[in-house]
Order: structure tokens, then sequence, then C-alpha cells
């Protein structure tokens, strides 16, 4: 007996990483179709396209939502096995893509191995540590200006006017937080 084709479909608007992706999964074995927004895929799905497996951006471009995706595979193919992945982490999104029928929800960066991981990963862990941590005052600071940084197609001017704040202050804040 084969083992059934493992078909995978990456929802992603950043063509260069879902180019990578795509590769690294195809190596693994997937046969793998990407589509960049809500749009393409609601197109896909009208093919009668099946796919086993789903990885989905969480912000699309044009402000287009992941979950939105999360819940038209979920509809479509109740047994896809999906992944939201995102550089956006919060409680509430994650929450909400597991209810909307994710298996799984990463923050960036993760790679194909925490990925195919997350696929495999049926259940939950009751032995996770129950952790007292909350985000620091400089974490929750670095996401609200990359929040500010996407919303604003990374214009560093209308990020900090969107901020309050000088652009000279917010380039001096990015500086130090460069990524290397």
């Amino acid at each position: 007996m084969t083992e059934p084709a493992r078909r995978l479909l990456l929802i992603e608007d950043d063509t260069a990483f879902a180019r990578t992706l795509a590769r690294s999964f195809e190596r693994r074995g997937y046969a793998v179709d990407t589509v960049p927004g809500q749009e393409e895929l609601q197109a896909l799905l009208a093919t009668g396209s099946t796919h086993t497996h789903a990885v989905v951006d969480l912000k699309l471009a044009g402000g287009s939502s992941g979950l939105a995706c999360v819940k038209m595979l979920h509809d479509h193919a109740p047994d896809m096995v999906i992944v939201v992945l995102t550089g956006y982490a919060s409680i509430a999104t994650a929450v909400e893509a597991i209810k909307l029928g994710a298996r799984h929800y990463l923050a960036k960066p993760s790679n194909t191995d925490d990925i195919e991981a997350a696929f495999e990963r049926a259940g939950g862990d009751a032995d996770v540590a129950l952790g007292q941590r909350q985000s620091s005052i400089k974490t929750l600071e670095w996401e609200h200006i990359h929040e500010a940084l996407a919303a604003a197609d990374f214009n560093i001017s209308e990020a900090a006017r969107q901020l309050g704040m000088h652009r000279r202050t917010l380039a001096r804040k990015l500086e130090k937080r460069r990524v290397k």
C-alpha cells in the first residue's frame, strides 16, 4: 500500500518567501501550489483542487486576512491539515485560527522543519509549563512599531506619523533592532 500524495497549498503574498518555502517542501516530497491571497484561493478551490496540507500567512496583501482563508479551507476540506504562519502573533488571532480549523499557529521565523512538525502533531500537550511571563514593554513596543510599519508599507515617515513620534526617533529605534 502506498502513502497518499501530500499536496500542500501555500497562501503567502511574499513571493520570495513563498518560492523558498515551496522549494523546501518540494524537496521533501510535497506537491506544492501557491496563491497570494483570498481571491486567488477562492478561484483555486472553485476548480475542485484538493490539498492535504496548507500553510496560511495571517496578514495578506491588501489587508486581506489569513483567518478568512483558514475558514474557506476548512469549509472546503475539513480534514485538511492547516498551519497559520505569522509575523504578527497574538493570543486573539491564535485562538480564532484554531476555532476556524487550523491545527497549529506558528510565529515567524519558522522553518520547514517547524511547519512539518506542526503538521504531524495532532494533539495538544497537557504538560506544557504554565508560566507567569508576560511580554516586556520593549517587546510590545517593537510589535506595535512593526504593525505600524507594515500598515504604512514600510514608509518610515508615514509610520512615525501614525505612531505620533518624530521620524528620526523611529529611525533610531529601528536602527537599534536591525535584523542582521
